[in-house]
Formats: C-alpha cells, structure tokens, sequence
C-alpha cells in the first residue's frame, strides 16, 4: 500500500476506519493494522436497528454492524458504534423526501457522505485524538503542485469520486483513501489473504433506508400529505393521462406512465405546484446548459465568472463530457455543455480536469 503520508510512524500514527461491515471498509482497516498504524474502527447506526436487521444488501444496517464488529474482533482493533439516526434522518432521509416531493432525483449518498460520515464522522475522529480518518472509497488523494487533490479511483468501474464531489479542501487533507488505486477483485483478494469473513459479501445495493428501491412507498410514509393525484400533460400542456402523484415518476422515466398509442414519451419535468407530470419525446430531455446550485469547488484557483474548460459527469455512470463552467456570484453555477445532455434536477454535475476532481453542484434547472 502506498505511504499515506503523515509524517510519522505508523506506530506512533492513529486512524479511525468508517467501518461499514462491507468487504472494502474491511480490508482498509486490515492493510492499516498490517503496516502497523494505530487504528480504531468505527460503525455508524444510522437507523432503526431492528428494522435494518432484516435489510440484506444495505449499509450500515444490523447485520453489517454485526460484520464490521466481528472483522475487528478477528483484526483485534478497537470498535465503536456510533448513533447517529436522528442526524441521519434529519440531514438526509427528510431532505430526501423534500427534494423528492419537489420533483427533483436527489443522490442520498452523496449527502450522507457531505454531512454524516464527513462533517460528523470527521468531527469525532478528531476528538478520538486521531491522524486521519480513512475510508473504502475507490477514490485517489494525490499531492498537487499547489495542494492535496482527489482524483478519480484507477478502476473506472469502481471509481466513487462523482459521489465525494463535495468534499472539502480541510477535509481531503484529514482523509485517506488505501483503496484509490485498487480493482474490486483486488480488494476481495487481499480479503481473502487476510482471513476476512466478509471476504465474499457482495456489495451494497440500492439506496440503504429504501428496501428495494421502492421510492415511492418511503416518501408516502414520511410525507403523506404531499403524496396527491394529478395530470399527466404533454409539452402543448395537453391532458393525456392521469397519475397517483409525482413521487412515482422521474424525469427521464419511460415505462409505466400509461400512456398507449403514438410515439414513446419519456418524462420532461415534474410539476410540484401544478401536480403535472409533463412528457414528451426523448429529444426534450436533452441540454445545452446547466444550472447549479451550492457549488463546492477544490480547484487551485477559486471559481469565478471567468469560463473555465472542464470535463463533466451529469450521472455517475455517464461518460465524461465536456464543457465550459463559471460562477454565478451566489454560491452556483452555469455549465455550457458542448454536446446536448440529459440532466434531471436534484442529480449532481461534478467537474473533472483529467482524472482530478475539481468539485461539483447540485442541477436546478
């Protein structure tokens, strides 16, 4: 493993491993104690324990609690579970039902990365007088010319960096990532040589607090006075269907509008005040421009309205595309793309320059 540059001994070096009972959080902490470090795990309750028991292929949910415990009984670390539902729910489960209620696709991930794991985690790392907070992420922190830089992990299929686009500058300095330059079978491998139990566990799926990727249901439990019919309209404003709510759809959805006949047509916008679900052919899905809002930027210079060439993701699994960005004067951003794109508020662009991560906002428009 590449030195993770603290200046000191590993002996004399402390680190705390978010540890999420899945097999990467697990060989992080392995190859940390391997070299010698100083290292304490930490697992976060993030929600109702008895109810996450029974959610298979989630995070931090009980049984990867359980994981996370017996990898560091097996490593002999300490470990610590930390409490964190009512921030959880307050910081990401009910912003992510606004946002949805708002029409817009919200990334829960990347806000439980922002606020929980690396405002909070990173929080109380500091009070356990540690060195350095480490991370599973598939992400690379590298030395700049100018200052520590973050850029996108080696295995492409596993990169995470479109995830980690608001993470500060204070913050990289205080995080490690061992498994930047890593492929997943890899990282299973050096599992296997260390005897880790969860050496096979596949990986997480879906959103944590929503079994089965069922939106839909999570939202009606949270905030079911917002849930309310209404009409599904094309770009004319022309009524051709009705819906149950908006929450059943996304912007870019094709199946299940119930709409027979014609042309396929594929969401465009959903209509919070009005309650309109407006659809229409695929071409009105894609941009030239890109409104942000809360715009983080690590890059050397801050970001202004001067146009800066950068590189973009509008999802994460979309290719890199270029494009022009400047700043808005109000915490935002507009992005020129040079080629039309589909874009859904609530998703995230985050900029690239080759392989580093220059930071990123949240779509409005």
């Amino acid at each position: 493993m590449n030195s993770l540059d603290l200046g000191t001994k590993p002996k004399n070096t402390r680190i705390v491993v978010a540890m999420s009972g899945g097999v990467d959080s697990s060989v992080t902490a392995a190859l940390l104690k391997n070299d010698g470090y100083d290292v304490i795990g930490i697992t976060l309750q993030l929600y109702d324990h008895g109810e996450a028991i029974s959610r298979k292929g989630a995070c931090c949910a009980g049984d990867d609690i359980y994981d996370a415990r017996k990898v560091a009984d097996d490593l002999d670390i300490p470990h610590y579970v930390f409490n964190y539902q009512d921030r959880f729910k307050e910081d990401v489960i009910d912003q992510f039902a606004d946002e949805y209620l708002k029409g817009e696709t919200p990334i829960p991930c990347v806000t439980c990365n922002q606020t929980v794991k690396f405002r909070d985690l990173l929080k109380a790392t500091k009070n356990l007088d540690a060195d350095a907070l480490a991370t599973g992420h598939y992400i690379r922190r590298v030395q700049g010319k100018n200052k520590i830089e973050l850029h996108r992990g080696v295995n492409s299929k596993k990169d995470q960096s479109y995830f980690l686009f608001s993470t500060t500058q204070e913050q990289v300095d205080f995080l490690r990532f061992p498994l930047g330059g890593m492929s997943k079978s890899e990282t299973r491998g050096i599992a296997n040589k260390f005897n880790l139990k969860v050496a096979d566990k596949p990986d997480s799926q879906d959103i944590c607090f929503v079994p089965n990727g069922n939106y839909a249901e999570i939202i009606k439990k949270l905030r079911p006075e917002g849930v309310e019919p209404g009409d599904i309209v094309d770009l004319e404003g022309k009524i051709v269907g009705r819906h149950e709510g908006i929450i059943h759809y996304t912007v870019g959805q094709r199946r299940g509008l119930n709409i027979g006949g014609g042309a396929p047509l594929y969401v465009i916008k959903l209509e919070q005040e009005t309650r309109q679900v407006v659809v229409g052919p695929k071409e009105a899905l894609l941009n030239n421009e890109v409104l942000l809002r809360n715009v983080n930027w690590i890059g050397d210079k801050p970001l202004s309205n001067r146009k800066t060439e950068v590189k973009v993701k509008l999802r994460s699994s979309q290719p890199l595309t270029p494009a022009i960005v400047h700043g808005t004067g109000d915490g935002g951003a507009q992005v020129y793309l040079k080629e039309r794109q589909p874009s859904s508020p609530g998703q995230a662009c985050v900029f690239y320059s080759g392989t580093r991560v220059l930071g990123g906002g949240w779509i409005t428009k």
